[in-house]
């Protein structure tokens, strides 16, 4: 089969390579997969360089999120199991964390409705608590991380302001649904916002991006707010000053959602449950804003990790849907 392999670490377009390789063999409790479509996440770019959480023994293949075919013909989404991952035409999960492909979406779209999606709904409703009516501001807008909550603010009822960088990028963010966008690049981030929303600021912040954005967000947030924190694609790690928490009144949570797949592995069950019916009812629908074959998957990995991309690239086997 063919598979992306890395065998140094390093820029995704220096050290990706297109190899002819032997399947991948199960091991206890993993099936084998025939990928269908495969998203990339910012993580693969993490994995190529070396930075991510998770460091597979060299060399691997990137891919953390796929739509798939299981031996008996069965549709499902899952996670592969490093250093098998997704970026080639066989890929190895774990048996127990298949979900099933929703009908209503395509395989590209029905790939992009996981970890983007499930760290969304775990981030707005398992640990902020987002209500009807209030007011979610979400960094990185026109992202695969930030356009899933996105989407999932608006399908709970919130008021979204959404951040991005760029004309291009304002543009995806309206058309997800954000009643207010506002441009980095050419905007005072605080001073729109705060215009916005009458001074009170947001009362929920999603922050896939750390640095400044985070700065931003301690000075946006409303009283008893919470600054949900997803990760720092800026690459700057924040340090709060946690006495401006305490004088303002508002509450900073992390987010790892993997954690819930030994945790409480439940209930991403039943989010997967919640956002097949949002997905079936059209109230949310992944963002898929290219579709490339195989042979292009280093590029596009490359373009995700420079911060060029919006919503989410996929990687599409021949005959998929």
């Amino acid at each position: 089969m063919q598979a992306w392999q890395v065998h140094e670490n390093g820029e995704p377009s220096e050290v990706m390579r297109l190899a002819e390789v032997e399947p991948p063999t199960p091991g206890d409790g993993q099936v084998l997969l025939r990928v269908r479509a495969a998203n990339i996440n910012f993580p693969d770019a993490l994995l190529c360089r070396g930075q991510y959480q998770v460091r597979p023994p060299l060399p691997f293949t990137p891919g953390v999120e796929i739509c798939a075919e299981t031996e008996d013909g069965r549709r499902v989404i899952a996670n592969p199991a490093l250093p098998y991952g997704g970026f080639a035409e066989y890929a190895v999960a774990d048996a127990r964390a298949l979900l099933p492909a929703p009908d209503s979406l395509d395989d590209a779209e029905a790939a992009a409705l996981h970890i983007g999606y499930q760290t969304g709904w775990f981030g707005l409703h398992r640990r902020a608590h987002l209500e009807a009516g209030e007011t979610l501001l979400v960094h990185a807008a026109a992202g695969g991380v930030g356009s899933a909550a996105v989407q999932l603010g608006k399908a709970a009822g919130a008021t979204v302001i959404g951040v991005v960088g760029g004309a291009e990028k304002a543009a995806v963010a309206r058309e997800l649904g954000c009643d207010v966008v506002v441009d980095r690049r050419g905007d005072d981030v605080v001073a729109a916002v705060k215009e916005a929303t009458g001074g009170r600021g947001a009362d929920v912040i999603y922050d896939p991006v750390g640095g400044e954005a985070y700065a931003q967000s301690a000075k946006l947030v409303a009283f008893e707010g919470r600054i949900v924190v997803v990760g720092f694609a800026s690459g700057g790690i924040p340090s709060p000053a946690l006495n401006h928490a305490l004088v303002k009144n508002y509450s900073i949570l992390g987010l790892h959602w993997g954690l819930y797949a030994t945790k409480n592995p439940k209930l991403i069950g039943h989010c997967h449950e919640e956002l097949t019916g949002l997905a079936a009812r059209g109230a949310i629908k992944p963002l898929v804003s290219e579709r490339v074959p195989l042979g292009e998957a280093a590029t596009a990995v490359q373009k995700v990790a420079d911060g060029r991309s919006t919503g989410r690239i996929a990687v599409v086997m021949e005959g998929a849907a």
